[in-house]
């Protein structure tokens, strides 16, 4: 007979972090705060924890939505006296490395992405499609910025280097972070980790990205035995229509896209 509260057996909560990282995720499901904030309360609000595991499997995203996602989970460790444990799955790469680097500790399969500490910025430019419709666009501003990177107009010298800057200063805040939680660990000269390439695990593990090679499931039984009860936390289901329509609207298929390119930065 199982009673459930005479089960002694150590208890580890297991939140899946999977997808691009989005302020407004698509219909595939994504990271960000909105949507992982209330799961990772109900992980760290269960009783009787060991510790809480976070497997990750993301290419990265939105920096802000990374940044925050990874301090709820150091504040929620800190206030319920928890270790964090990153299982990194396909990648935790860019925004999913930030994530990551929340955790006590990264384990990492062999062949996982690890890495990616770096800014990226992409667009199009359209001026000379515009010329050849023969439309002529009408821009006004107050404020001899506000046009910054406009895709209807050519670059400016002065937008890439306002572009520049502002990706160095986002560049600085990743490797502060990185630095922060990694610390001592670090075996590699910041110019070598800090360029925006990705390792797989083994190498990770090498370079003092990740501490150990290993899975949610075997690293939960090292850690408290066989015995241990991986108990799995997740965020409500989708609606029935957002299940059978998971292509709706135009701006789940662009966040499909994007998501879809920055898995093929990966290689993967």
């Amino acid at each position: 007979m199982n009673i459930p509260f005479l089960d002694r057996r150590p208890r580890v909560a297991l939140v899946r972090l999977s997808g691009a990282i989005a302020a407004r995720p698509g219909f595939g499901g994504g990271i960000s705060l909105a949507a992982t904030g209330p799961v990772l309360d109900r992980a760290f609000g269960l009783k009787r924890l060991s510790a809480v595991f976070l497997a990750i499997n993301s290419p990265g995203g939105s920096p802000v939505q990374s940044s925050l996602v990874a301090a709820r989970i150091r504040r929620l460790a800190e206030e319920k006296k928890l270790p964090v444990i990153a299982c990194v799955e396909d990648a935790a790469a860019s925004g999913g490395y930030w994530i990551a680097c929340a955790a006590d500790e990264i384990v990492a399969d062999p062949s996982s992405i690890l890495g990616s500490i770096g800014v990226i910025a992409s667009g199009f430019g359209f001026q000379g499609a515009l010329e050849r419709l023969g439309v002529e666009r009408r821009l006004r501003t107050a404020g001899t910025e506000k046009s910054f990177w406009d895709p209807f107009r050519p670059e400016t010298p002065e937008d890439a280097a306002r572009l520049g800057t502002l990706l160095e200063d986002l560049h600085g805040e990743f490797r502060a972070w990185v630095t922060a939680r990694r610390g001592a660990r670090l075996k590699a000269p910041p110019e070598a980790l800090f360029t925006g390439r990705f390792w797989p695990g083994r190498r990770a593990v090498e370079l003092g990205l990740a501490d150990r090679l290993g899975d949610a499931a075997g690293e939960a039984k090292r850690r408290f035995g066989d015995t241990v009860r991986l108990i799995p936390v997740g965020g409500p289901r989708p609606s029935l229509l957002r299940r059978l329509l998971p292509g709706l609207s135009a701006e789940a298929l662009l966040a499909a896209v994007e998501e879809r390119a920055a898995w093929a930065r990966l290689g993967l």
